[in-house]
């Protein structure tokens, strides 16, 4: 199963922009072309002259000059207010591609989250940002939340009696920056292989590590092969690390599932109700 969404970096089919007079008028040389760089917000474009390539985005978080410092994004080149109070922001165009499902086992994977994971230039700017640690019990209440006035069924009792039952033991206090939404979509290579970065940053949390890895197991990795992805990014598959795990893959699941019911996406709607089907019989069996 993947939770699939439009990459920002890439070139889909780009349709020139229309009705923004403030952007156009920034860029105000007939020499540069203005277009859609696609997205789902319809805030990013795609600035083109003879010289030069540059992807645009309104109203970006300052977290973006930190991750761009770090080597995680694309470079970034400038930012501008312009005549609307709008913010836009430059970055480097990369020419190249989104992972195949199947890269998602790679070692630059693992190498990049842990490098993102380990950052303190990244912990403290989203600190400062008022950013605050999230815990299993926020994220539970999140979603009791979410639940409200949705339908009761079977599926959704087992789920979360599981991650009532066991926030205390999947809570971890080792908190870092997690993106919380790696799917392979917002995994970006360059053409000739070298450079890798994680784009669309705009759900990032500060919280267990364990919420990013679980995602790319459970969507990615066989389970036989997680032990050896794990010890790729640096650690042990450990009973505790299993829980957390499996917590954070019916959390998640719950979170894309709601998402999904909102927007009114049958098809995906089915598929993540199969997959919480499916985590609930391995929870359970897990603390048996």
């Amino acid at each position: 199963m993947v939770y699939f969404k439009l990459a920002i970096f890439v070139r889909h089919g780009i349709s020139k922009t229309k009705g923004d007079p403030f952007l156009m008028s920034f860029f105000d040389s007939e020499d540069w072309v203005i277009s859609s760089a696609g997205g789902m917000t319809g805030e990013a474009y795609k600035a083109e002259s003879a010289e030069s390539k540059l992807f645009i985005k309104r109203n970006s978080s300052p977290f973006l000059a930190v991750l761009s410092a770090e080597g995680i994004v694309p470079k970034l080149l400038w930012t501008r207010r312009i005549g609307s109070g709008d913010v836009l922001t430059a970055q480097e165009w990369m020419n190249g591609r989104v992972l195949a499902p199947g890269e998602m086992s790679s070692g630059k994977v693992t190498e990049l989250l842990r490098k993102i994971h380990t950052s303190e230039p990244l912990l403290s700017m989203m600190k400062r940002l008022g950013k605050k640690p999230v815990s299993t019990y926020h994220i539970l209440e999140g979603l009791t939340d979410q639940a409200k006035g949705r339908p009761e069924t079977q599926i959704l009792r087992r789920a979360f009696d599981f991650l009532r039952k066991r926030a205390g033991q999947a809570e971890f206090p080792g908190k870092a920056v997690c993106h919380s939404d790696v799917n392979h979509n917002n995994w970006l290579l360059d053409n000739d292989g070298k450079r890798l970065y994680l784009v669309d940053w705009d759900q990032a949390v500060i919280a267990d590590p364990a919420m990013d890895l679980a995602m790319i197991l459970y969507w990615y990795i066989e389970e036989d092969g997680w032990e050896d992805w794990l010890n790729m990014y640096g650690w042990k598959l450990t009973d505790s690390l299993h829980l957390r795990l499996v917590w954070y893959m019916i959390a998640q699941t719950l979170r894309f599932m709601f998402w999904h019911q909102e927007h009114a996406q049958m098809k995906e709607i089915i598929l993540f109700e199969k997959d919480l089907l499916w985590l609930n019989e391995y929870a359970e069996k897990l603390v048996r």
